[in-house]
């Protein structure tokens, strides 16, 4: 269940109050006139199955009051109510596959945003990951997947396609782009120091390393995995099972192949640095394409879903 919390304008209150009605697993309604002051107006609160919650937003975004109030809201951990699980019962579809496409779009707005703590967070993923590569450990590799941040770009321009938002996509993938960038040269720089303090060496970097070697001998294996790890990360973004775990997913040959290709480049092993791009590059456009398939694949049945729900009521 999902709980809003609404500012509106008197003359608006009792037209929302009747969307909120009418919309099927929405319960829970408590209106407080002239209670906000800041903005000054009427506040609406209201419970709503997920799987009703992106239609009463776009609604409600729709009667403007998110430019003229407020539109607050929270996930219910906890609900010990009837009326909310009828309200559930009632909804259309099931609460896990609903996909709240403005929740998603702010989300990823913020995700997607080129600032300094994102730079900070790739830079440091990929010179831990550097270490990795050198060491072949593949406890560093991992440890550097799970500081990668460039899940939220990656999500944020899967979104502005589905979406058709062109600001969200030049956003995001200035963030990915200028975020890799920054890192790469940065680890390469990491990289000249350690040889200096003799703690990355050629001959290290050459070396078999059956742990790390992947990465810089892309094929269509590594493809594969970029492609499950894009819809697997999608699904845990828009669902309501979202965890911890899905930069560690995304992040999964992305991160270490930067790395790995600027410690080549350091030692001018340019054939491996080739191979560690092309394998960055590979597992981007996977990640990508899978990110927006799923979107488009649950934006798709979902509006079937609708369309089957509206039938089957008009009918009745």
């Amino acid at each position: 269940m999902l709980h809003l919390r609404l500012i509106t304008p008197p003359t608006a209150t009792d037209e929302v109050v009747r969307l909120v009605e009418r919309t099927v697993g929405a319960t829970h309604l408590v209106v407080m006139p002239g209670a906000a002051r800041e903005p000054a107006g009427d506040v609406i609160m209201c419970d709503v199955a997920r799987e009703a919650g992106d239609g009463l937003l776009g609604d409600l975004r729709a009667l403007g009051i998110d430019e003229s109030g407020s539109i607050a809201v929270e996930n219910i951990d906890l609900s010990l109510s009837q009326r909310a699980d009828q309200a559930e019962d009632d909804a259309p579809g099931e609460g896990a596959d609903a996909v709240l496409w403005e929740h998603l779009a702010e989300a990823t707005h913020e995700e997607s945003t080129l600032s300094v703590t994102y730079v900070a967070f790739i830079t440091l993923a990929t010179m831990i990951a550097a270490c990795g590569v050198v060491l072949d450990n593949a406890i560093l590799i991992v440890g550097a997947m799970a500081v990668g941040p460039e899940f939220g770009p990656l999500t944020g321009f899967c979104t502005a396609l589905v979406q058709r938002a062109p600001r969200l996509a030049a956003r995001s993938l200035t963030a990915l782009l200028v975020g890799f960038a920054v890192a790469m040269v940065a680890t390469a720089g990491f990289s000249y120091f350690m040889d200096a303090v003799h703690l990355f060496s050629d001959s290290a970097l050459q070396a078999e390393r059956p742990n790390t070697n992947f990465i810089y001998r892309p094929d269509w294996f590594s493809f594969v995995v970029a492609v499950l790890a894009g819809i697997a990360g999608t699904l845990s973004l828009t669902s309501a099972k979202s965890g911890a775990l899905v930069g560690v997913a995304i992040s999964v040959t992305t991160v270490p192949a930067a790395a790995n290709a600027a410690v080549a480049f350091s030692y001018s092993e340019y054939k491996q640095a080739w191979g560690s791009t092309e394998q960055l590059f590979l597992n981007l456009l996977g990640i990508v394409l899978a990110g927006t398939a799923t979107l488009l694949a649950q934006k798709l049945l979902w509006a079937a879903q609708h369309r089957r729900t509206a039938r089957t009521s008009h009918g009745s």
